[in-house]
């Protein structure tokens, strides 16, 4: 029971220290809050489930983003997923907003984010990782489960669509 009892109150302060980044993540990656919301959720199941497996050559955070990246990819992967975007016409104006919805709008706000959130997927991840999560870029690798020099590619090639991006922007 002891052990049971520690396992909630680490899972608790994962949770509370790390929520909002396993959340923004997984908006990051299906721009769905819903599924963001469902993917937090999985996320934090299969860490109380497999606890025991963490490895200390990553960080806490690593761990927790990769978690975040595989579920991410599952549920894209998933016929429910399919279903959910093609029927994405239909909106739920009376749902209520968390607060990492709220911190992700915020970050909306800025027109460089909203750049960020165009970009093909495996730019704004890096950008995302790298910005908003403030990995390294050994930690991104880890994440994305690539070399560090893919990342240091992706990194460029993002940063040269966003800087296109912006001077359409401005000329536009």
């Amino acid at each position: 029971m002891v052990e049971s009892e520690d396992n909630n109150a680490l899972l608790d302060e994962l949770m509370k220290a790390y929520g909002n980044d396993v959340w923004n993540y997984a908006f990051s990656i299906t721009r769905k809050r819903d599924l963001a919301d469902d993917i937090t959720q999985e996320v934090f199941i299969k860490v109380f489930r497999n606890m025991h497996a963490f490895r200390k050559d990553a960080s806490v955070k690593t761990w927790l983003l990769t978690i975040t990246r595989n579920a991410a990819i599952d549920f894209r992967r998933s016929a429910f997923f399919r279903k959910v975007t093609l029927s994405n016409f239909v909106e739920d104006y009376g749902e209520r907003h968390s607060i990492e919805h709220d911190i992700v709008e915020k970050l909306a706000i800025n027109d460089m984010w909203k750049m960020v959130l165009k970009l093909p997927s495996k730019y704004r991840e890096v950008i995302i990782l790298y910005a908003h999560n403030q990995l390294s870029l050994k930690e991104i690798a880890q994440v994305l489960d690539v070399t560090e020099g893919t990342v240091k590619s992706r990194m460029f090639h993002a940063r040269q669509k966003l800087t296109k991006m912006k001077e359409a922007s401005r000329n536009g």
